[in-house]
């Protein structure tokens, strides 16, 4: 895969949002705007990216405020990883918008899906409900219907604790994933509510928009043991999704034994897969 080229903006608070930009290899087909999760950063994608542009997409993906290299910047250092900062949950939205606009801009004639994971699935629904003439397709990774009944509140690794546990264990089922989120200077094992707050972390909750007014397909994939929502709390959305949204091509994909982090799955080769079969029936390749 190609180094990408980096870049950055400045949010409305004076962050400076750091992002990539990925080439697609070939004739571009679309572009995807890839958010990643709490505590950790867009470089964790790189087999998914190097799929996505083996298929003929352009990827933007950012540090979200507070995490990566926009949270080293933003802090002076590593101890405040996954701190927002000023603005909050409401302003890691704006910014992504913003990106969102600057991919616009720069591609306006193709077709661009948001694909979020985990917190970036969270900060995806918002998007979606603020925009939906934004985005041509929408892929949610890890997700959950964004309430108090179908958020688990719970330590994600309560199910895998014991003498022995790492404490990431939640995260997939292949050991290496575990020392490498652990080892990486870019990624805070400091859990979601710790890092923003009750107050900031309420603003997480929310319904699907009702009449979105804009027919987006939507792919939910979901490990079958995945603490943070799971798939009872996926199929709810998904069926969010139909009767609030208006949205009728909505696919959910469970995968069995599968974890949090289904690109670092025992089975993250036929979860990619699904995904590129997903995006073909919906944004052909060019002939």
């Amino acid at each position: 895969m190609a180094a990408p080229r980096t870049a950055e903006f400045v949010d409305a608070h004076g962050i400076a949002v750091v992002y990539d930009v990925h080439e697609a290899a070939g004739p571009a087909r679309g572009v995807v705007q890839l958010l990643h999760g709490v505590g950790e950063h867009a470089g964790r994608y790189v087999r998914t990216i190097e799929a996505l542009t083996g298929a003929g997409f352009h990827v933007y993906a950012d540090d979200h405020r507070g995490h990566g290299r926009t949270g080293i910047r933003q802090h002076g250092g590593p101890a405040k990883l996954g701190r927002l900062g000023p603005g909050g949950l409401r302003a890691a939205v704006d910014a992504c918008w913003q990106l969102t606009e600057i991919i616009r801009s720069e591609h306006p004639d193709l077709p661009l899906v948001l694909l979020g994971h985990s917190w970036g699935s969270f900060l995806s629904q918002k998007l979606l409900n603020m925009h939906p003439e934004a985005y041509d397709a929408v892929v949610l990774t890890g997700s959950a219907l964004l309430t108090p009944a179908d958020l688990n509140p719970r330590p994600l690794n309560a199910h895998w604790r014991g003498p022995d546990a790492t404490g990431l264990e939640w995260l997939s089922r292949d050991e290496t994933v575990w020392a490498a989120f652990r080892d990486d200077p870019l990624t805070t094992e400091v859990p979601l509510l710790r890092l923003f707050g009750p107050i900031e972390a309420a603003r997480l909750y929310g319904l699907p928009k009702k009449d979105l007014g804009h027919e987006i397909p939507i792919l939910l994939m979901v490990g079958r043991d995945d603490p943070v929502g799971g798939p009872r709390s996926v199929h709810k959305l998904a069926a969010a999704y139909r009767s609030r949204s208006g949205l009728s091509d909505v696919t959910t994909l469970v995968y069995p034994d599968a974890r949090h982090e289904l690109f670092n799955e025992l089975q993250q080769d036929d979860v990619r897969a699904d995904l590129l079969a997903w995006l073909d029936a919906r944004i052909p390749a060019q002939r």
